[in-house]
């Protein structure tokens, strides 16, 4: 691993820990055991380090709902969508820190709105295979999307397997009907790769 990644690395966990204000060169250098100097020859200061931590959040979110796509593409619809809805959603501390950053940043406001427009589009994706109403394939989307970021900012936090109990739950109410086809053909990534 390069320099350049344990430091983003360790800032992705700080953010996470301790919120944005906890990200600071001087802490973030001691816990790895780097200089200062260390931190400035991989970035050009602050913001270009806030920028990385950014950048490698919605690589790391995008490859996440990819994965799950593909995962997801030849399963039964009820098992697609326990599975999509749980794949797609990320550690809840570390997005709910990323929600309060971009209350405060534009970049991380456009960061956030990237990753969640993939998130909803690709549960829109699946549930066009199920409802043919577009209207209601949306809203149907909606139900899992905001179960995800909803659990972000609960307190205490619900856990993996309590969050795919849910995700299981709710694709065991909607296919209810007798929709068990396939729905491959339904799932694609919406967005180019970031």
């Amino acid at each position: 691993m390069t320099t350049r990644s344990q430091w983003v690395n360790e800032g992705l966990n700080v953010l996470k820990l301790q919120g944005r204000s906890g990200v600071r060169i001087d802490r973030i250098a001691e816990r790895l055991g780097l200089t200062k100097g260390s931190f400035h020859h991989h970035f050009i200061g602050i913001g270009d380090y806030r920028s990385a931590l950014l950048t490698r959040y919605e690589e790391d979110s995008m490859t996440s709902i990819r994965a799950a796509i593909f995962a997801a593409s030849e399963l039964p619809s009820h098992q697609a969508l326990a599975r999509v809805a749980t794949d797609v959603s990320l550690d809840p501390r570390l997005d709910a820190v990323m929600r309060a950053w971009a209350f405060e940043d534009e970049s991380a406001r456009a960061v956030q709105g990237r990753v969640d427009t993939a998130r909803l589009e690709a549960l829109v994706a699946l549930w066009r295979g199920i409802l043919p109403d577009p209207s209601h394939a949306h809203i149907a989307a909606l139900v899992p999307y905001l179960v995800m970021v909803g659990s972000s900012a609960a307190f205490p936090t619900p856990s993996a397997a309590e969050m795919h109990s849910v995700f299981a739950l709710l694709a065991r109410t909607k296919s209810n009907g007798g929709l068990s086809k396939n729905v491959s053909h339904n799932l694609r990534f919406p967005l180019n790769s970031t």
